[in-house]
């Protein structure tokens, strides 16, 4: 074979490492299916991915060919740590020669009589995805044409896992977002409650929910939250803060009382996140509402016969946030016939606009009609002629009568 040819081949070798006919696969499938390719490419006896766990600051060993212990074992190594750690920390190709415990973490690959290994990192837009190792268990001295060949299938890989991650990471967040949403508001006697949840530009979930539900004394909690960040990471948190916060809300009465046990409980074990939250309960004649403010915009009010208007209430710092001062609630009336209108700010936030443009834009649109008619014409004034960027969540509660 010419060299001209040999070149030609191992192209067309590198470029099967993510053929289109492998796009139907899971990821734990089109990973093995690709190490199985890498294999072969280098002529090696194993071949084995380690995902980036961004949070936890490790490598977990997710898909493996030729040597699958590591992955039902769930080995983890530390960034940093060992070979596969510094492959990850350095994002260079690393050698090594001799197998053993002062080079590699995981005692797996010296006991199963691994002697050379070459891992190489994997990077997409930037981003650490993982590590891919080869080994070998006869004598063997990697050249640079072997790391040439390594890289350029784990940049394939890289792209194809990030490709399936964002899939699946989009997929659950919807899924664990959709489940956290109340299916069906209630329709207590008295009140009327309306909702609509969109998510941003490019389907982007976010970390946006709204909740209404039943307290002790005959009393409704009303929740509108927005945790900072996108995808699953915001979605977890939210439904972390969510169910917290309904379990506060059993013990305390106050609201100002559970968004401050629900700030504590932030900043003791999710060091961090941030948060804006409403948190407001109506009161079991209907006729009031307290509400407090972590961060979190206020509400906008219509009452029969005169314009609607934001609630001049101050809010007190976001979920996520230490600070000094007590949190405050205040005490709104709410008439029979009364509208009340609670958001997230990617309903009013546009790139094009100044937030008081969507603010005048959403009291506008606030009027005493029935709840669905109004969350109707909030959605169609705000979203209409300017479609968000950021998910949008909006809750509207109208008083019937006693």
């Amino acid at each position: 074979m010419t060299e001209a040819n040999g070149a030609e081949d191992q192209l067309l070798r590198i470029e099967s490492v993510t053929d289109s006919a492998l796009s139907h696969l899971d990821l734990e499938k089109l990973l093995h299916e690709l190490l199985e390719r890498v294999r072969d490419l280098l002529s090696v006896d194993t071949a084995t991915v380690l995902l980036h766990d961004s949070a936890a600051g490790q490598l977990v060993a997710s898909a493996a060919a030729g040597f699958e212990e590591e992955v039902r074992q769930g080995v983890r190594v530390p960034m940093g740590a060992g070979f596969a750690g510094q492959v990850a920390a350095q994002r260079k190709p690393v050698i090594i020669e001799r197998v053993d415990a002062s080079t590699v973490v995981n005692p797996l690959l010296w006991e199963k009589g691994l002697h050379a290994m070459l891992g190489v990192p994997m990077v997409a837009a930037g981003r650490l995805i993982g590590v891919v190792h080869v080994g070998t268990f006869a004598h063997r001295r990697f050249n640079d044409h072997d790391i040439q060949l390594l890289q350029l299938a784990a940049d394939r890989i890289a792209l194809a896992t990030q490709s399936q991650v964002s899939q699946t990471e989009r997929a659950t967040a919807a899924a664990l977002q959709r489940s956290l949403m109340p299916g069906r508001l209630p329709q207590p006697e008295g009140l009327e409650f309306a909702a609509r949840y969109v998510p941003g530009a490019g389907l982007r979930i976010g970390g946006d929910w709204y909740d209404v539900f039943p307290l002790p004394g005959e009393r409704w909690g009303i929740v509108m939250g927005d945790v900072v960040g996108h995808g699953l990471p915001a979605a977890v948190v939210m439904g972390r803060l969510r169910s917290a916060l309904r379990a506060y809300a059993l013990d305390v009465e106050d609201p100002a009382g559970v968004l401050e046990k629900l700030n504590r409980k932030a900043n003791h074990f999710e060091p961090g996140i941030m948060a804006t939250v409403l948190y407001a309960v109506v009161e079991p004649s209907h006729a009031e509402l307290t509400v407090s403010l972590a961060g979190h915009p206020p509400p906008v009010l219509a009452l029969p016969g005169e314009p609607s208007r934001l609630l001049d209430l101050r809010p007190d710092p976001p979920i996520g946030m230490r600070h000094g001062t007590d949190r405050r609630s205040a005490t709104v009336e709410i008439p029979e016939g009364a509208v009340v209108g609670f958001y997230t700010d990617g309903l009013i936030e546009r790139r094009d606009w100044i937030v008081d443009t969507g603010l005048e834009l959403l009291r506008a649109a606030i009027d005493t009609r029935p709840a669905e008619a109004v969350t109707a014409k909030v959605m169609s004034a705000l979203t209409g002629a300017s479609p968000p960027e950021d998910d949008v969540a909006l809750l509207v509660m109208r008083r019937t009568g006693s």
